[in-house]
C-alpha cells in the first residue's frame, strides 16, 4: 500500500505509523558509521556556513535513538543539530521534555518537515514495514530533502543491534550496501539476509545479485576456517580481503572491517 499522503498536496505527514519500541544502543553500528567515515559531510556543510542537520526518521515509541544519535554525532561535529521525526503526535509530545539546544522533535514523515535541508537522514526499521513497490517513491522523497553533501540511510537491524544492514543514498540514488555484524552473533555472514533492507530482502534467491554477494561472503568465510583459533575478527578480515581480491567492489578499509563491517557498491547487489 502506498503510504498515506503520497501523490497529492500533503497536509498530513507522508507515511504510516511505525510499530514497536527501540532498545537502547540498538543503532550503535550505523551511528558509528555516520560519525566515522561519513562525518566529512557534516564538516563540509558546517564549513559552508550552515549548522548541519541530522534527522532520526521514525524513531518509534521511545526517543532513545534520537538522543543517542545526538550524543554520538556531536563528537564528530559539535555544532550539529538533530531532529527526531515521528508521525504520531503523542510520541512527539512524550519526547518534547528531552529537547535542548541541538536536539528537537517534530511531527512528520518522509517529507522531512524541517527548515532547509538535512545533511543526514537515518531511517532504521522503518521502510521494512512498507511494500517494496513503495520504496523508490520514499527514497526519492527523502533524498529531495538532502543538502548537496547529504546522505539518506535506509537500514534494518535485529532487536539489540547485533546484525545490521543499510543502504546509503544521495541525491542521485542508492550508492552502497553495508553489512555490520557483531562477532559471535552469526554462524555465516549470510545470516545478515534476514535483516536486509526492504529493497533487497525479497531478492535473496538464486540468480539475484545480492544472493551471489552473500554466497561469496559465505565461501570466503568458510575457506578461512583455519583462522578460527585466532578469533572471528581475523577470519572476517581475511574474508573481506579475499572479496576485494576477487574483484567485488567493496570498500577497502581494514579499520572498518575490524569492526565486523563491510561496504559494497550498490551496483553489485542492485535488483534492477
Amino acid at each position: 500500500m502506498v503510504p498515506r499522503g503520497a501523490g497529492r498536496a500533503r497536509r498530513k505527514p507522508f507515511g504510516n505509523p511505525t510499530r514497536g519500541t527501540t532498545n537502547p544502543n540498538r543503532l550503535r553500528r550505523v551511528d558509528r558509521w555516520l560519525a566515522g567515515p561519513e562525518a566529512w559531510r557534516l564538516r563540509r556543510d558546517s564549513t559552508a556556513g550552515a549548522r548541519p542537520l541530522v534527522v532520526d526518521l521514525g524513531y518509534g515509541s521511545s526517543p532513545t535513538t534520537a538522543v543517542e544519535l545526538h550524543h554520538r554525532i556531536r563528537a564528530a561535529c559539535p555544532d550539529v543539530r538533530v531532529t527526531g521525526i515521528e508521525i504520531e503526535p503523542e510520541r512527539v509530545l512524550t519526547a518534547k521534555p528531552l529537547e535542548h539546544d541541538g536536539l528537537e522533535f517534530r511531527v512528520g514523515g518522509f517529507e522531512i518537515p524541517v527548515p532547509g535541508h538535512a545533511t543526514m537522514v537515518r531511517a532504521f526499521n522503518v521502510l521494512r514495514q512498507y511494500e517494496e513497490a513503495d520504496v523508490r517513491l520514499i527514497w526519492g522523497t527523502v533524498c529531495s530533502r538532502l543538502t548537496p553533501n547529504g546522505i539518506f540511510v535506509d537500514g534494518t537491524c535485529d532487536e539489540i543491534g547485533r546484525r545490521s544492514t543499510w543502504v546509503a543514498l544521495d541525491a542521485s540514488g542508492p550508492q552502497t550496501l553495508t553489512i555490520s555484524m557483531r562477532f559471535g552473533a552469526f554462524g555465516l555472514p549470510s545470516d545478515a539476509a534476514e535483516r536486509l533492507p526492504k529493497a533487497l530482502i525479497h531478492h535473496n534467491v538464486p540468480g539475484e545479485r545480492v544472493h551471489d554477494f552473500l554466497q561469496a561472503l559465505d565461501r570466503h568465510w568458510l575457506a578461512g576456517a583455519q583462522l578460527a583459533p585466532f578469533g572471528n575478527r581475523q577470519r572476517w578480515l581475511l574474508m573481506c580481503q579475499r572479496m576485494y581480491d576477487d574483484g567485488w567492489p567493496v570498500t577497502r578499509d581494514p579499520s572498518r572491517w575490524r569492526l565486523g563491517e563491510l561496504t559494497v557498491a550498490w551496483a553489485a547487489v542492485d535488483p534492477g
